[in-house]
């Protein structure tokens, strides 16, 4: 009954992430838009390559292995872009000046990120990489993460339709970094990934509200 329940979850949030994803890019066509059409097709594509190799593992008598190890790559890296791009929605919406020094840092962390994700000692072809390895590529993605966080918190008053997006941000981390420290230890700990998605989801569903109004 889990298997079930969790393949309908995962094929529902791949099938409205990507509908709506491409709704919200052609929403009254502007540069915010399609920004955030772009950030939730990003983030649902990558999570595809992870999530359909899962479900079929589920049902079919192969060895997925390699497909989900790769899959898992794929995802960190279109994950470490969303965010990316996360930072250009909050200069766009808010109307914010660049700042050198953070755009700069941003990019630092995700491409360190990016580069980490991509050492060989990860393992990805036999999904079998070490928690360490697991920590280390992760340290700059939660870096960027909190500093995504800090920004949508200080300007939360200043746009009502996005005054929740730092908390939908700081949970999916909450429910993230156990996945990461314990999960090869302790399996039924990967069930935090549901409520993770369920934070990308009101993510989508507010750029959806956004896309609408602005």
């Amino acid at each position: 009954m889990k298997i079930y329940g969790e393949t309908i979850f995962d094929i529902a949030y791949l099938i409205i992430g990507l509908v709506i994803g491409i709704q919200v890019m052609h929403n009254k066509k502007n540069k915010l838009n399609k920004m955030m059409g772009l950030s939730i097709i990003t983030l649902v594509c990558g999570d595809a390559f992870h999530l359909i190799p899962r479900v079929l593992d589920y049902f079919i008598n192969y060895d997925f292995t390699m497909y989900l190890g790769i899959g898992k790559l794929i995802t960190s890296i279109t994950m470490t872009i969303f965010y990316v791009l996360m930072y250009y929605i909050y200069l766009k919406n808010y109307d914010v000046k660049k700042d050198k020094i953070i755009e700069y840092f941003i990019w630092i962390l995700g491409i360190l990120r990016i580069i980490l994700c991509l050492m060989p000692q990860n393992n990805w072809l036999t999904n079998n990489g070490s928690v360490t390895i697991g920590i280390i590529r992760n340290i700059p993605f939660v870096i960027l993460g909190a500093l995504i966080i800090c920004l949508y918190f200080k300007r939360r008053k200043a746009d009502v339709s996005f005054k929740n997006i730092w908390i939908y941000i700081l949970l999916s981390f909450l429910f993230y970094i156990p996945v990461v420290i314990l999960a090869s230890t302790y399996p039924l700990v990967g069930m935090l990934m549901l409520p993770k998605t369920i934070c990308y989801l009101l993510i989508i569903f507010t750029f959806n509200r956004k896309s609408k109004n602005n």
